[in-house]
């Protein structure tokens, strides 16, 4: 089976199909089926961004395809920056910047409970259905690691003792948010195709 993952981000792009390899699902990303447009997410909550990727996809190229929006909520600053997280400090993708912005507001205090939320969108043949993952965990005190990216450095998940930037791709991707989203994802493909 074919699907189009619709992000332009490289990083995701790259761990999605890191962790769908072993099914029969081939992911195609928006350059290879020649959407090169940026799409706003203009949605308020992780499924209303979702949403809005695959409906754009959809209406342009009339192919089933799935999105994912994702976001880190940190429980002392109002579970900030939740939608916001690729944006916290003001320029998209500026993870040094966000990851700082977040140090900052944490200075202080002693809650450092946070979680990564995934919610993945999946349309086909005109139905979106919705696929969710989460992992808890802290925030460390500060950045550690060079692997992943976006706030991968300061995250820590509940069970360990070092962030996801600190650990190899393989573990990261074994206990993920976007690893649980799309092990549902394909539990519902499967029972699809039966």
């Amino acid at each position: 089976m074919n699907l189009v993952f619709a992000s332009n981000n490289a990083h995701k792009l790259e761990e999605v199909k890191a962790i769908l390899a072993p099914s029969n699902i081939l992911i195609k990303s928006l350059n290879e089926i020649g959407f090169l447009e940026e799409i706003e997410e203009i949605g308020m909550t992780f499924h209303e961004n979702a949403a809005v990727k695959v409906n754009a996809i959809y209406l342009a190229k009339g192919i089933n395809c799935f999105a994912d929006d994702s976001g880190l909520e940190v429980e002392a600053v109002n579970n900030q920056p939740g939608v916001f997280s690729a944006r916290y400090a003001g320029e998209h993708g500026n993870h040094e910047a966000n990851n700082q912005k977040l140090l900052k507001e944490l200075e202080g205090k002693s809650n450092r409970k946070a979680c990564f939320k995934t919610v993945i969108a999946l349309l086909m043949d005109g139905k979106i259905q919705y696929f969710e993952g989460r992992v808890d965990g802290v925030i460390a005190e500060e950045l550690s690691g060079n692997r992943g990216f976006g706030y991968d450095p300061l995250f820590i998940p509940d069970g360990y003792d070092r962030t996801f930037a600190d650990m190899p791709a393989e573990i990261k991707n074994s206990i993920s948010h976007r690893k649980q989203a799309l092990e549902a994802m394909l539990e519902f493909l499967n029972q699809c195709n039966q």
